[in-house]
């Protein structure tokens, strides 16, 4: 376990685990290295316990993901030959509901997002790994995606054509987020 100090502008000690489980520490500029010392000794029962929890998620995480195999090139493309098959009939019919037009719409095997959309070309980018959700699901990320390019950012605009065109899209977020317990 590495322990990780960065001095900051900040009034008070805190720290985080990150995702490989070392601890970073927030001190603020000045304070002396003992009593940084004393803080993390006295919180090292939450270190632990806060570790443990970092790591269980992560093998969550994990196990949900490889339910997906995609280490061979014919496995990659029968998931993608599903995902074409279930995304693109969800766009088509989306698009033309909100009048927008994607330029092209592409799927890579991301883990850290369902869905990416680029609005200076107008592109979206679906997870293959959407594959492992219900198809409402799937749709929640399609019309998310193409309500970005109607508004970039995750604003009121934007929650408001997500309540429009997808009146359940907390429910299908809430449960994407169970499913894999994503971050």
């Amino acid at each position: 376990m590495a322990i990780q100090v960065t001095y900051r502008w900040t009034r008070r000690l805190s720290m985080r685990i990150v995702k490989n489980g070392d601890v970073h520490v927030s001190a603020p500029i000045g304070m002396s290295r003992q009593k940084i010392t004393a803080f993390i000794e006295e919180h090292h029962e939450w270190i632990e316990r806060a570790r443990k929890k970092t790591l269980e998620r992560q093998q969550q995480r994990a196990a949900f993901f490889n339910k997906l195999p995609l280490t061979t090139r014919a496995q990659a493309e029968e998931a993608l030959k599903r995902l074409k098959v279930q995304v693109e009939p969800m766009v088509e019919r989306h698009a033309k509901e909100m009048g927008v037009q994607p330029s092209r719409v592409y799927y890579k095997p991301t883990i850290s997002r369902w869905g990416q959309c680029n609005v200076r070309d107008r592109s979206i980018c679906i997870s293959t790994y959407v594959l492992l959700l219900p198809e409402w699901c799937v749709e929640h990320v399609v019309v998310h995606e193409l309500c970005h390019l109607l508004e970039p950012s995750h604003n009121a605009r934007f929650y408001s054509l997500m309540d429009q065109y997808f009146p359940r899209w907390r429910e299908a977020r809430k449960e994407t987020h169970k499913r894999c317990r994503m971050e």
